[in-house]
């Protein structure tokens, strides 16, 4: 079998980088939408006490992406001290704006970004709207109309790169500390499921969907090893590949193909897989213009949310979470209350629909 190295240099680090964020997109899309991984979903669950079956799957998926990390690190299989979690200066003030804005969003468009482009896939036009949305409000907030208000909210509180945006290394607890974390919540996880009588395939889908964060890290590392090219150590989000796929259709040439080219496309096609094998695949629409609007407004601020925060659900949530940087927990905090705030006033709102 070819190595890496031969790979990359028969073809080049984009595509190698593309094929690979094509499999774990894949990988993702699929369990994801078997798994019914929704952010959301727990968040409601948690703040409204029932523990039922969305919140141990966000458990399982993010605790095994801790684990599965933290046990690359310790082994020297992984580092991520390059990463631009870790390396680059971060925003104290901007992840936790961020993420209150982006709880907020995704509570009126019924998911955060993964979730979107998985239902979009399913046949979900009221996400694929929504999804689109988002993509346009996430790259006027990286360059465009809306980036001054970005980088003002940004500019309040920052901190430098290195190890105090190390969660784990500010605190002292270290790896070992990180992977004891893990495996606490992921033992809360496996309660909760046990609890609710969950079939093995339920739990292989809750788990592999968090594996998938911890591989895509791996694989970009073991890319920066073996390549004569600089390629930055990264793990899976959606908020700047959507921005990215949307320059892409608007602007020719498009972006350099790397991960990200491969990753949107994966989660897409794994999803769609995964909708037509349960037999969940099915057009849905809008039942009226107040519910289009409700739609819109969050994924506005999704995209906004997602960009002063430096990821989105899963690409500060749960692949920064992993690593332990410091804004991403702060951003995941900001997502748990401001989902939760938001929750509580559309619990006072007149249902319409859809």
């Amino acid at each position: 079998m070819m190595d890496l190295t031969a790979l990359l240099e028969q073809h080049g680090e984009g595509t190698v980088l593309a094929a690979g964020g094509l499999v774990l997109g894949l990988l993702f899309g699929f369990f994801a939408q078997r798994s019914k991984f929704c952010l959301r979903a727990a968040v409601i669950e948690f703040w409204h006490g029932q523990f039922g079956e969305k919140l141990p799957v966000w458990l399982m998926a993010f605790s095994s992406a801790v684990v599965a990390v933290q046990v690359l690190i310790l082994t020297g299989s992984l580092d991520v001290s390059t990463s631009r979690q870790m390396a680059n200066t971060g925003s104290l003030s901007g992840a936790l704006v961020g993420g209150l804005v982006f709880g907020m969003g995704m509570i009126l468009t019924r998911g955060c970004a993964s979730r979107l482009l998985v239902l979009s896939a399913t046949g979900n036009l009221r996400a694929l709207l929504s999804g689109l949305i988002f993509a346009v409000a996430a790259q006027a907030s990286l360059s465009g109309a809306l980036s001054p208000l970005r980088q003002t909210i940004s500019g309040w509180w920052t901190i430098d790169g290195g190890s105090g945006r190390d969660l784990l290394a500010w605190s002292g607890l270290g790896n070992w500390g990180g992977l004891v974390f893990g495996g606490v919540w992921l033992l809360a996880g496996v309660f909760f499921a046990v609890r609710n009588q969950w079939s093995p395939t339920k739990w292989m889908t809750a788990i592999v969907t968090g594996l998938t964060v911890a591989a895509a890290w791996w694989f970009s590392y073991r890319v920066s090893q073996n390549s004569f090219e600089v390629v930055n150590v990264q793990g899976l989000t959606f908020s700047g590949p959507s921005a990215e796929w949307l320059m892409r259709v608007l602007e020719n040439p498009g972006p350099k193909i790397g991960f990200d080219f491969g990753l949107m496309p994966g989660v897409f096609a794994g999803a769609a897989i995964g909708a037509l094998i349960g037999r969940e695949w099915k057009l849905e629409g809008f039942k009226d213009g107040h519910t289009m609007r409700r739609y819109i407004a969050g994924a506005v601020l999704m995209g906004f949310g997602s960009m002063l925060a430096g990821g989105c659900a899963v690409g500060a949530g749960m692949t920064g979470g992993a690593i332990f940087a410091v804004t991403a927990w702060l951003a995941l905090v900001g997502m748990w209350v401001g989902a939760g705030l938001m929750d509580r006033v559309m619990d006072k709102v007149p249902p319409s629909g859809n």
